[in-house]
């Protein structure tokens, strides 16, 4: 059962889950334990377990669940504004700078290659997340059809999954080779049929 907590505590809690989090994103999740966690957000013992009584797994649930919210919260505003002309670039532009700027540092890399794997409760978290994220770009491609910008004809839910799978797949390449272009061009070409007119 979920406790109750203080605005205090809640704070505290946060504080800890991001802290942790960014030991996750530049140690690699295998390399972090909660001494590390408690040194690097100088918390005692006694509070990480009173906020995470279940230790190390429940800690990296929460992180996963933290990640999860930057993922989309790194997009905002323009991911819930998709649709109208000009939207998709602008959308594209704070993708692709989002992703340059954090390397291999990002929380969709901490949550698909650091935490996800083993935990099922961390891939719920992971799946919840995709969904989330597909579902905002179809109804984005969705407005884009009633202003007339894309044809009647294009499959909201195929063409989300493409451009979805673009940023995926462009992530993992341009962190494996350093070059952004591997995100740039992808993405580009999947979101031509949404918004031609601003020749992406």
């Amino acid at each position: 059962m979920t406790r109750a907590l203080t605005a205090k505590g809640a704070a505290t809690r946060q504080r800890i889950v991001a802290g942790a989090a960014e030991l996750v994103r530049t140690r690699g999740a295998d390399q972090v334990g909660l001494d590390d966690i408690r040194a690097a957000t100088a918390t005692s013992k006694s509070q990480l377990f009173h906020y995470f009584p279940d230790g190390r797994a429940e800690l990296l649930r929460a992180v996963a669940a933290h990640e999860a919210g930057e993922v989309l919260n790194d997009q905002q505003p323009f991911l819930d504004e998709l649709g109208p002309a000009g939207t998709w670039q602008a959308w594209r532009d704070v993708v692709v700078q989002k992703y340059q700027e954090q390397g291999i540092h990002c929380p969709l890399s901490a949550l698909t290659t650091q935490l996800g794997p083993a935990d099922p409760g961390i891939r719920m978290i992971v799946a919840d997340l995709l969904e989330t994220w597909h579902t905002r770009i179809a109804d984005g491609i969705r407005r884009a059809q009633g202003e007339g910008l894309a044809e009647p004809s294009l499959e909201a839910e195929k063409t989300a999954s493409s451009i979805l799978a673009a940023i995926q797949g462009g992530v993992v390449m341009m962190q494996a080779t350093g070059n952004i272009e591997f995100l740039k061009v992808p993405l580009d070409a999947a979101i031509a049929d949404v918004e031609p007119v601003a020749g992406v």
